[in-house]
């Protein structure tokens, strides 16, 4: 969005800095290569990637401020709903 009409600003891609704990690479993701899920618990809210230097599966915790950081910046959210 633009403060004045008429005008767009591009968006600029954003890149999210990750680390792998298998092959212990550090590389940048596009909101693309990230998922997220939101469960009802700290325990149930992680995010997670394929690391693209070993292809392990990666899932790590997400607390508040990374679940804000990532919806954010574009990464696909899965909400996660108690069968209760």
């Amino acid at each position: 969005m633009s403060a004045l009409p008429g005008i767009s600003v591009p968006r600029v891609p954003v890149l999210f800095k990750a680390a792998c704990p298998d092959c212990r690479a550090r590389f940048e993701l596009s909101a693309g290569a990230l998922r997220l899920a939101i469960g009802a618990s700290r325990r149930t809210t992680f995010y997670s990637f394929t690391c693209p230097e070993c292809g392990a599966a990666v899932r790590k915790p997400a607390g508040e401020r990374i679940v804000e950081l990532l919806t954010g910046g574009g990464v696909r959210t899965l909400r996660l709903h108690s069968t209760v």
